[in-house]
């Protein structure tokens, strides 16, 4: 709920890879692309896809205006997504790079957080909430948000959420929440939880595209909710971000405690996935680095990309072989609000300006009009991602505010615990909804078996293909001739078959032969080589010397192996009583000599 299941994707990348446009300065007027595109990420829970997609629009020579619908069920959700993407954001001179990094990998995944990280929820918090009262604030600090589409109960929404994040005497016992989750999930298996963590690890997370994923961290995970550690950090605060159904009760706050994943994990989105090879390097199955270590390393290159514009160049003395290190995991210590009013930061300044991009909260009833069809949002979209949890909102209504030429992204759930055939089952749903709704696939997922975290989709022009499927799953119809000479090749290869069959069974008999019977074809092959071979009239005499030769060597041959079985076939059989009366009168000569040298 707070963290997709699937890896961050540039979505302007993925639109021009799935329809070949040139990326070239000039190809826009060129080609035809659009000046506009519009994208929609449905039930995203996090804001990787904005992140990747702004960090990576410096790399296209060709820009055209994003414009990016976020829409989420949960306006505890809207809340988070702000404050992560502000965070993702900030100017250069608020933070370093490192520090950056690790403030957002503790907010995004950590159910216990930093001190530090704590102050700058609560100080960002306050921010966020003069920003959604105040027009002329949010222009000033971040023009890119646009937040006209929310309703007044939304904005009501936002500003409890912001509320609820400073530090006042409401506690959220995280720690509580979790285990209550973990207990009613495993039942009586709970004693004996490790177990159950290392199988939904070992035997199916790491056979579904997460093999990054090292035993350690995904097991103390699993068991506090904390994902992402470093040695030199301790949590204690409470991530409050994870609150979620909050409702003001006088001047306290009723909540539905924890409600998010407890299986999976925060590692899909930056953790599975590297542009450098080093960091999925593993030895015996052992990782040398985490998932932890190649989401800081990610997220410092996007980082880098979003405040310079230019090429990261990772600094290979950052990142830390954890991957086979155990961690001394010490135990959590317990907090206290009443410290959190020692500082009293402010994080006002303006976002990073990213030209031509806007992001557009909406509202969470549009998905109802989404999926009925509302006429304002026909052919609309260039670009949809649709998380896996959202399926069920999926008609053929909803396809219709997709443009003519547009890219549809569809989240499977493969890096869930469920059954392999639940899984198969929901990919098949999927493709054969897709299918009838005139979408074709960006690749043969027919040919290539290969595990899917997404399933990517794309609808065409009528002129372009009319909706038909560029790899169909049944074989084409062949014309007569065509099948004809198939027909013929298959006889020809059977043919082939056979004969090798045969010289293989003549090999095998000879080889059973006797060395008598091996020389006696040797010498028949040799002989009828020889009378199929012309000769010429100078050899004919020194040819039949060879021969005669060849004869009279074979003729001894045969006369010592019949004598060699005369020998054989002559001897007697000796009856058994007869060795018996032997050894006896041995025995008796024996005694007999003894007595005669005692006496």
């Amino acid at each position: 709920m707070f963290w997709g299941l699937s890896s961050a994707l540039d979505l302007y990348q993925e639109y021009i890879k799935a329809f070949k446009l040139p990326d070239e300065p000039g190809a826009a007027e060129a080609e035809g692309q659009p000046a506009e595109l519009n994208m929609l990420i449905c039930g995203g829970a996090d804001p990787r896809h904005v992140i990747r997609t702004l960090a990576k629009r410096y790399t296209h020579a060709v820009k055209p205006k994003l414009n990016i619908y976020l829409l989420d069920a949960c306006v505890e959700i809207i809340a988070r997504n702000m404050l992560l993407l502000g965070l993702a954001l900030e100017p250069p001179d608020s933070f370093s790079l490192v520090c950056k990094a690790h403030l957002f990998m503790d907010i995004y995944g950590n159910s216990l957080m930093r001190p530090s990280s704590h102050h700058y929820v609560a100080a960002k918090a306050r921010t966020l909430l003069n920003m959604i009262c105040d027009e002329e604030q949010l222009q000033r600090l971040a023009p890119m948000l646009n937040i006209e589409a929310l309703k007044y109960k939304e904005r009501d929404g936002l500003e409890m959420a912001f509320s609820y994040w400073q530090p006042q005497e409401q506690v959220y016992d995280i720690q509580r929440y979790w285990e209550q989750r973990v207990r009613a999930l495993l039942g009586t298996r709970y004693d004996h939880r490790q177990g159950a963590f290392d199988w939904d690890l070992s035997m199916t997370l790491k056979d579904r595209e997460a093999q990054q994923i090292c035993s350690q961290e995904y097991r103390y995970w699993r068991e506090c909710g904390v994902a992402f550690v470093f040695p030199e950090y301790e949590h204690c605060k409470p991530n409050k971000t994870f609150a979620a159904g909050l409702v003001r009760n006088g001047r306290t706050y009723l909540h539905r405690g924890y409600v998010g994943d407890i299986q999976t994990g925060p590692f899909c989105g930056f953790g599975l996935r590297s542009s450098e090879e080093r960091l999925h390097n593993s030895v015996h199955g052992e990782n040398d680095f985490r998932a932890t270590d190649v989401t800081e390393r990610n997220l410092l290159e996007l980082f880098h990309e979003l405040q310079t514009q230019t090429v990261y160049e990772h600094d290979k003395t950052i990142s830390r072989r954890y991957g086979a290190t155990q961690l001394l995991m010490t135990p959590l210590l317990t907090y206290n609000e009443c410290d959190t009013n020692e500082t009293q930061l402010s994080y006002d300044k303006p976002w990073i300006t990213v030209p031509d991009v806007q992001v557009h909260f909406i509202s969470p009833m549009e998905m109802m009009e989404l999926q009925k069809g509302a006429p304002r949002w026909h052919e609309f979209f260039d670009v949809a991602f649709v998380a896996y949890n959202y399926y069920s909102f999926l008609s053929k209504e909803f396809f219709g505010a997709l443009r003519a030429q547009s890219l549809f992204v569809l989240e499977t759930k493969l890096l869930t615990v469920e059954r392999r055939e639940q899984i198969q089952k929901y990919e098949a749903t999927a493709k054969k909804l897709l299918k009838e709704a005139g979408l074709r696939p960006c690749i043969n997922y027919q040919a290539i078996n290969a595990k899917n975290m997404q399933l990517k989709y794309k609808k065409t022009p009528h002129g372009a293909g009319d909706g038909l499927d560029e790899f169909p799953e049944e074989p084409l119809e062949m014309k007569p001739n065509e099948l004809a000479e198939m027909e013929d090749n298959m006889y020809k290869k059977t043919e082939i078959q056979i004969e090798e069959i045969q010289e293989e069974q003549q090999m095998e008999s000879s080889s059973n032969k006797r060395p008598a019977e091996l020389k006696e074809t040797q010498d028949e092959q040799q002989l009828e080589v020889f009378e199929e071979t012309p000769m010429d009239t100078n050899t004919e005499q020194a040819d039949h010397e060879k021969e005669e030769q060849g004869q009279h060597y074979h003729e001894t041959e045969q006369r010592e192996e019949h004598e060699l079985n005369n020998e054989i076939t002559s001897e007697k059989y000796e009856d058994p009583l007869n060795d018996l009366e032997h050894e006896q009168e041995v025995l008796s000569d024996e005694s007999e000599y003894h007595d005669a040298q005692s006496g």
